[in-house]
């Protein structure tokens, strides 16, 4: 699932094609995806055109002229593809065409990618009860946010309505960088383990990010890399093997040897 930075090469890759563009017809898809009825979306994008985007957290929004945005959740497949041929694009679930011919389409295979319509970035942030983006908060706010937790620190890395942005992947790349087991208390960490995941979230995140937009790999140091080896993949410090558990009901990778459990 696109985590914050996936959804900030997809921002990338809006800012450079849509924005500034008159939009002359609007094609909807699947009505699962749309979190209003299909004709608010047709009625909001027609004549309208994007000004800028902003992101939060995995949200994408795209600020139209005329008022108010539309935010993108991309899903597990979700994605942008701007084009200016006549075929339309496979899986498209929102279709935009442009005055200058131009178009865009929103193409999403598995359906689970989300459409809204909202006033504001912050007035989505608000009623969808979304925390921080992830690169905005400070360590203090972070260890504010710490305060009092008896959950798995996975759970609250990735819990959105405390902090934006971060999913299952990078969760695990925080803790394997780390060396913290997935499972441990949030309310076991000393200070200086909770400073080092604020820090290494920063660097993850900062570090990813920049990697996805020029289309580079994710370094060799990282689990992420071989993630899709799964259970039994060689350790990125060569220290055993990588192993499988669940965690808040997400599949978690980790390493036994670097990242010790705790009882």
């Amino acid at each position: 699932m696109p985590e914050l930075p996936e959804v900030s090469y997809q921002k990338k890759y809006a800012d450079a094609t849509i924005l500034h563009k008159k939009i002359v017809e609007v094609e909807t898809g699947d009505k699962k995806i749309y979190q209003s009825p299909k004709t608010d979306f047709e009625k909001a994008l027609k004549n309208n055109e994007f000004e800028s985007t902003d992101r939060l957290g995995k949200y994408l929004f795209l600020k139209l002229k005329n008022g108010g945005g539309l935010v993108m959740h991309f899903g597990m497949t979700g994605k942008l593809d701007f084009y200016q041929h006549d075929d339309t694009p496979k899986y498209t679930q929102l279709k935009l065409i442009f005055e200058d011919h131009s178009k865009l389409a929103f193409t999403c295979p598995r359906k689970f990618a989300k459409l809204y319509l909202a006033e504001s970035l912050e007035e989505f942030q608000k009623t969808h009860k979304l925390g921080n983006d992830a690169l905005n908060l400070k360590e203090s706010e972070f260890l504010e946010l710490t305060e009092g937790r008896s959950g798995t620190i996975k759970g609250l890395l990735m819990n959105q309505s405390i902090i934006a942005g971060i999913g299952n992947m990078y969760a695990d790349e925080v803790l394997f960088q780390t060396k913290i087991h997935p499972k441990t208390k949030v309310n076991t960490l000393s200070q200086k383990q909770l400073t080092s995941i604020f820090k290494s979230i920063i660097e993850i995140l900062e570090l990813v990010k920049e990697v996805r937009i020029e289309g580079k790999r994710v370094p060799e140091s990282y689990i992420t890399s071989i993630r899709k080896e799964g259970e039994g993949a060689d350790c990125p410090r060569n220290n055993g093997k990588i192993a499988q558990t669940k965690v808040s009901g997400r599949t978690t990778y980790y390493c036994p040897v670097c990242q010790k459990e705790t009882v």
